[in-house]
């Protein structure tokens, strides 16, 4: 509530359950923000945001880009989402390979219920910041292909970077950042 009431417009939440109630919460105090769901997501999970989220950061699958847009449809909305990449393929983390991006795009960006706006990656947790360039190079290359080719709906969305990698992120490209940890750690 004190990031919202000191102008915070877009909240990040990993879990559709607290995404919904931190939303709720919101909401009552009178404060609009736009409602984004940055975490891994199972197809259960959809409905109890498809009213409220304003950006799905992470499909990954054909199946779940048709749970979102089932459940954007029976609420009469298209849900933006973003693709995810899983830039160094990494076996425990989500995301689509980086050689099929473009297969589930060209899958996902005809369904009704959703709007393709961009790519996302989260990259390797990595002790020198500067390891996860390439991660977030490989991303930006994936995002400029599919936009040169296809395009994006809407105003494109490359969305990298965290607390620890931001900057980096920047430099290669993001127009979207998820910052947490850094907004909440005393100075």
């Amino acid at each position: 509530m004190a990031l919202c009431k000191a102008g915070a417009t877009d909240i990040g939440e990993n879990r559709p359950q607290e995404l919904k109630r931190r939303g709720d919460l919101i909401k009552k105090s009178g404060l609009e923000v736009r409602l984004h769901e940055i975490g891994n997501l199972q197809k259960n999970k959809v409905k109890l945001i498809a009213e409220s989220v304003s950006l799905i950061h992470s499909v990954d699958s054909l199946s779940l880009a048709e749970q979102i847009s089932r459940q954007a449809l029976a609420v009469g909305r298209k849900i933006p989402v973003l693709i995810e990449v899983n830039s160094a393929k990494e076996p425990d983390k989500g995301g689509v390979m980086p050689e099929c991006a473009e297969e589930l795009f060209l899958n996902i960006r005809s369904l009704e219920g959703i709007s393709v706006r961009g790519v996302m990656t989260m990259g390797p947790v990595c002790e020198n910041a500067e390891d996860i360039r390439p991660y977030f190079r490989l991303t930006k290359n994936i995002f400029d292909k599919i936009k040169n080719a296809y395009g994006f709906d809407g105003e494109p969305i490359l969305s990298m970077g965290m607390s620890d990698s931001y900057r980096i992120a920047i430099e290669e490209g993001a127009t979207l950042v998820r910052v947490g940890r850094r907004l909440f750690i005393k100075s």
